[in-house]
């Protein structure tokens, strides 16, 4: 086996794939610009260091499970009738993580609720957080499921897990007492240990009309999810009916 061969399999091996497939090349352009050994040795490092960071950028975009990636720059600003550009954008530096607190969105359907928490989290992602993203009902046939083929403890921990989880469109369709009871155990484990981000049409004030009409239990859910918490209250029509609205 020739000495390169042999590198090859040393660096297979190691597994580092970027000094693997480049050395040779970056050899010959050390060669000719007349680089140090430091300086090789730093491109290759270098190039090994970003392909690992962007493949486990997509690992993360891949455990999170968007529907669609979406970016704050996409987001249509000047549809809504009421919205806070600037509380929204503050969001965007990712600080709630850090404090292990939520983020709340509250509108009628098509303001872009799901657009916004998808886009955080993807931004998320690129950060290196660890994200999960589903919806609320989702959550609650899956932790049933679950239960009923005595997995709940395992399906919990998916759950409580990420660094952040977005649970979307609570409020879209009742939950019943046990699927409230299953989702009360997520909202509480998650409690200063881990940053929820909530999409809902509806009010505070109806939240019991969500959970079986339980009031101690809805209380009991929003006391743990607001006192670390921001809340974003989005107006307007639905942008999904704007053609109909201006023609």
């Amino acid at each position: 086996m020739t000495t390169i061969e042999n590198l090859d399999e040393l660096l297979k091996y190691l597994k580092l794939p970027f000094i693997r497939e480049n050395h040779i090349h970056l050899a010959d352009v050390a060669a000719r610009e007349a680089w140090s050994h430091q300086a090789y040795l730093l491109a290759l490092v270098q190039g090994e260091a970003s392909l690992r960071r962007d493949r486990s950028i997509q690992r993360r975009i891949q455990a999170a499970h968007f529907p669609v990636i979406k970016t704050l720059e996409q987001y249509s600003f000047s549809w809504p009738k009421k919205i806070n550009r600037l509380q929204i954008q503050n969001l965007f530096h990712l600080n709630f993580l850090k404090n292990k607190s939520n983020v709340i969105f509250l509108g009628g359907v098509g303001l872009g609720k799901t657009h916004l928490a998808s886009a955080i989290g993807y931004a998320a992602c690129l950060k290196g957080v660890s994200v999960l993203f589903t919806t609320a009902i989702d959550v609650v046939n899956s932790l049933s499921t679950a239960q009923a083929s005595g997995r709940l403890q395992i399906e919990l921990k998916r759950y409580l897990k990420p660094e952040l989880l977005i649970l979307d469109e609570l409020g879209y369709l009742p939950i019943d007492k046990h699927g409230a009871d299953l989702l009360f155990q997520i909202i509480s484990h998650r409690y200063e240990q881990g940053s929820l981000l909530i999409t809902s049409n509806r009010a505070f004030i109806d939240w019991p009309t969500i959970f079986n009409n339980d009031s101690t239990l809805t209380s009991a859910i929003l006391d743990r999810l607001l006192h670390h918490a921001e809340v974003i209250l989005i107006e307007g029509k639905s942008y999904r009916m704007k053609d109909q609205i201006e023609s």
